[in-house]
């Protein structure tokens, strides 16, 4: 496999001192994601170019806070800041209108105002609530994203859509809100589970699967944990340099952007079904599988484009098989899903690797896909 530096090397320097920034242009919501090994302990330093007051909330769950909290304290300290933690529990179910309520309380009561910063600290449930918080606390506070898991550091934590779940589905009250910044440090994904590595591969894919057919071969050629932690810089600065350049032609997700959703409508579908045992990643993974194979029947997708993503998922050692599931369950999801527009389902299907479409297909003949 060939070497990838996406770096610029500059004299003296360690390569845990090199940075890569990508700027995602939305005019006045204009923005920095920075992109460097040891970012963390320096995440003060940053902040300070965007932000001169002196209070700061930053919301995180109780398993990044037991790692990193004081990382984060200390680098807000030497720049003066006053730091209060609120700490969920990790996982899905926190990503509730329970937790906003409680969140919106401990901030009410720590005296943040619209003059002060929260950070989003931690993974995509992380980032989604604690977005939707300063999205709509005192309507409307500056926040930061640092994401420190794989799935955040390539996908949730770009672009600005924040939001928590209901009962009947997820991200169905939220909104578009962008950080000021995005600070990502590659070196916290060392010690987080497998499991969670493949939430972000299946993201990772998706990103190679709609835009990027020399992406989705480099993919191929990573055949263990060493090359892939090797090549994770690249790798994130790849997603989200994809991501960017869509988000920046289609803020609002009315046109281009509901690319990023392939695998999402029977993904989230699943999560639901299965009470979110699969992580996010997982069921984006199965529902890429799953679509291509139906666009392939259906005549929209080169045939043989499924063989190269159950290679490709089979490669990480991921599942494509959809588990037993009772699919009238999984229509009636599908049909609540946000991509429900007056009565027509917008799937993203693949014409082959690296170039994806939307099709409009109407809720009464969803089940020639599902």
């Amino acid at each position: 496999m060939p070497k990838i530096i996406f770096y610029k090397k500059l004299p003296t320097q360690k390569r845990d001192e090199y940075m890569k920034i990508v700027t995602v242009d939305l005019g006045a919501n204009k923005y920095n994601i920075i992109i460097k090994r040891g970012l963390l302990k320096n995440a003060g330093i940053e902040i300070k170019k965007i932000y001169n007051g002196t209070k700061i909330a930053v919301i995180t769950d109780e398993n990044v806070f037991k790692l990193y909290s004081e990382d984060i304290k200390e680098s807000m300290n030497r720049c003066g800041y006053e730091t209060h933690f609120i700490t969920i529990k990790p996982g899905e179910k926190s990503k509730s209108m329970e937790v906003l309520k409680d969140v919106y309380t401990k901030l009410i009561n720590f005296g943040i105002t619209r003059s002060d910063l929260m950070i989003a600290f931690g993974g995509g449930v992380v980032g989604d609530l604690a977005g939707f918080a300063a999205s709509t606390y005192l309507r409307g506070i500056d926040y930061v994203q640092i994401p420190t898991s794989f799935l955040a550091q390539i996908d949730s934590s770009i672009g600005g859509k924040v939001a928590v779940n209901l009962e009947q589905g997820k991200n169905l009250i939220g909104m578009f809100y962008q950080p000021k910044i995005v600070l990502i440090d590659p070196d916290v994904l060392n010690t987080i589970p497998k499991k969670f590595i493949n939430d972000g591969l299946g993201e990772v894919i998706k990103y190679a699967c709609i835009k990027d057919l020399n992406f989705f071969e480099m993919l191929m050629n990573i055949k263990s944990n060493v090359q892939l932690f090797e090549n994770m810089e690249y790798i994130i600065c790849k997603c989200c340099d994809i991501k960017k350049h869509i988000v920046e032609k289609d803020e609002r997700d009315t046109g281009i952007r509901m690319l990023l959703n392939f695998g999402h409508t029977l993904g989230h579908a699943i999560e639901k079904y299965f009470n979110y045992e699969y992580t996010h990643g997982e069921s984006v993974a199965l529902g890429m599988y799953y679509i291509t194979r139906k666009g392939e029947d259906l005549g929209y997708t080169e045939l043989g484009t499924s063989e190269k993503i159950k290679n490709m998922l089979s490669n990480f050692n991921m599942d494509y098989n959809l588990p037993d599931v009772n699919m009238e369950n999984i229509r009636k999801s599908v049909c609540l899903d946000k991509k429900n527009i007056s009565g027509n389902i917008n799937l993203i299907l693949l014409k082959k690797i690296g170039e994806a479409f939307i099709e409009s297909i109407p809720v009464e003949n969803i089940n020639k896909f599902f």
